[in-house]
């Protein structure tokens, strides 16, 4: 009976730590973010508000005025098409952001060069807002 014994109180011992372990649960799933809701036209939209934000920098760097009604624009681009959308409405700002720091990077001063350049990018943005609104338009 000693025997018996021995087996089960080692078989005890052994299995101890495996049933103190409790279940195996999988590890916790990463939440998966809901699909990002493109359109046809996000390209030429997040194009429209890089040349925004270009212009705005421009526009506020050679005190033209109303600079400040670009970044207008802009928030109501965002609210318009971005709603409750946060993906896209994160890649437009970034969009924004990256055409203000491109011209941010090379023109410290207004000089006849960035007043080309603002009416250049001006006119890139009209078409742009036509070409959309004509295309996409409702």
């Amino acid at each position: 009976m000693i025997p018996v014994r021995r087996v089960v109180l080692s078989l005890l011992v052994l299995a101890g730590p495996t049933m103190a372990q409790g279940k195996n649960t999988p590890p916790p799933q990463e939440e998966i973010a809901p699909p990002v809701a493109t359109v046809p036209y996000d390209d030429k939209l997040a194009r429209l508000a890089e040349v925004l934000g270009s212009v705005h920098y421009l526009r506020t760097l050679c005190k033209a005025p109303g600079g400040d009604e670009w970044r207008e624009g802009m928030k109501q681009l965002l609210d318009s098409e971005a709603g409750n959308e946060p993906q896209r409405k994160e890649r437009l700002t970034a969009a924004f952001n990256r055409g203000y720091r491109a011209f941010a990077s090379v023109y410290t001063d207004c000089t006849p060069a960035a007043i080309v350049a603002e009416e250049r990018y001006r006119n890139e943005g009209a078409t742009l807002a036509t070409e959309i609104t004509s295309r996409f338009g409702n």
